[in-house]
């Protein structure tokens, strides 16, 4: 697949702040076509959506703003006609859409509808526009400096550093269970191998194949240091999602973090929290690993996709709500809440994980048609090992044996 970079989108185009202008208006009558969006559920992602919402049409307008958006996407596009008309997406989330054949090309409606989208913005298979992205993430490192300074430890700038931080905080009696990260079995514990997996400078598949390469020492290195951090966290760590985690920082039962960017709004806002954890939480660059210099994340780009099974008239209002959803009049109310790829946009301390994550070399997550079946068999496959009760070397056959099972299945593998 030939997509956009990611990486080139960040640092050349995003946090060098162009300071372009849209005009401030613009007309939002959609006639009488339906807007039905499906996508994740935290502040960035809710913005966008009242705003696309303001649009008028004598059509159905309606959302569906859920954590489990990933798990009912496929068949809910599959539907004929699709269940929504918009799916909100994620690199990884856009890949098994692309697979079954549920995405539009959007060329046409871009020429039509989205001439003051930037370039960057515009997400490409070949010659077709699939998606348009309008903010980045990465998962990376939040501390509180207070719980650091009364420890005698800096700030942690690799993950051997917040292990031992870790555990200094723990001997020095501060906090038994000083770390947290979406380590839940499942789709974030999967992607927690991923992060660090990156970040020993891993490679997933043999070059040009799909043949798995995760069974190897990188891979055990890898889960070591999993289970190391896991270690410092509460035992419950196989429950934590987003949700959790941000939960457990708010409440100032965490010191040490490895949290997607998109939350930091929520954590250092004045609700649900206290003044000590705001003004003590400090967002960093995700930190590096085994002497390497790679940032121990990937990066995202959030963005919008329109239903193949979707009819012309929805598909045309679905767009022009998204693109109205997205114009740089959302960056007067929601500047903070996200890495926003929209025109005019400034990097505001929020954005100070992400963006450090991104110009330290952060690599884009991998928008292979197989990564999807890798990255359930991680998670599916890694909490025995997280748990103790088996070994890396069999925590990585089990993941290696699901995985060639699933591709062969699915024709990637003979």
């Amino acid at each position: 697949m030939k997509m956009t970079k990611v990486t080139g989108l960040l640092v050349g185009g995003l946090l060098a702040g162009s300071g372009a202008a849209w005009a401030d208006a613009h007309g939002c009558d959609l006639g009488s076509g339906n807007v039905r969006i499906l996508g994740n559920d935290f502040g960035a992602i809710n913005s966008v959506v009242d705003r696309a919402m303001e649009c008028t049409t004598s059509g159905e307008m309606t959302s569906n703003l859920t954590t489990e958006h990933k798990d009912i996407q496929v068949a809910a596009l599959t539907a004929d006609p699709a269940e929504y008309t918009v799916a909100i997406v994620a690199n990884g989330s856009l890949v098994p859409l692309l697979n079954e054949g549920l995405v539009r090309p959007l060329n046409d409606l871009v020429e039509q509808y989205g001439q003051d989208l930037s370039p960057t913005q515009l997400i490409r298979v070949g010659d077709d526009i699939v998606a348009v992205a309008f903010m980045a993430n990465a998962q990376h490192l939040f501390y509180r400096q207070d719980l650091l300074e009364e420890a005698g430890v800096e700030p942690p700038r690799t993950i051997e550093d917040v292990i031992a931080a870790g555990q200094a905080i723990r001997e020095a009696g501060i906090m038994e269970h000083p770390f947290v990260m979406n380590s839940a079995t499942g789709w974030n514990l999967g992607q927690e191998f991923n992060n660090m997996y990156l970040g020993y400078g891993g490679q997933f598949f043999e070059p040009g194949t799909a043949q798995v390469s995760i069974n190897n020492e990188v891979g055990m290195q890898t889960l070591e240091t999993l289970k190391a951090l896991a270690d410092l966290s509460n035992p419950d760590f196989l429950t934590f999602d987003s949700n959790a985690t941000s939960a457990i920082w708010e409440a100032g039962d965490a010191a040490l973090g490895l949290l997607w960017g998109s939350r930091g709004t929520n954590i250092l806002d004045d609700e649900g929290s206290t003044e000590q954890v705001t003004t003590n939480t400090v967002l960093a660059g995700a930190p590096t690993v085994g002497g390497g210099d790679t940032p121990a994340t990937t990066l995202w780009w959030d963005g919008f996709t329109i239903a193949a099974n979707a009819s012309d008239e929805d598909a045309a209002a679905s767009f022009q709500a998204m693109v109205h959803g997205i114009d740089p009049a959302i960056l007067e109310t929601a500047s903070e809440q996200a890495v926003w790829l929209v025109e005019g946009y400034e990097p505001t301390p929020v954005a100070q994980g992400v963006a450090e994550s991104a110009a330290g070399g952060a690599t884009p997550y991998p928008m292979l048609p197989y990564m999807g079946l890798l990255h359930t068999a991680l998670g599916n496959e890694l909490a025995d090992f997280m748990q103790g009760k088996e070994s890396a070397e069999q925590a990585l056959a089990d993941v290696e044996a699901a995985y060639t099972t699933a591709a062969t299945e699915q024709g990637f593998l003979r």
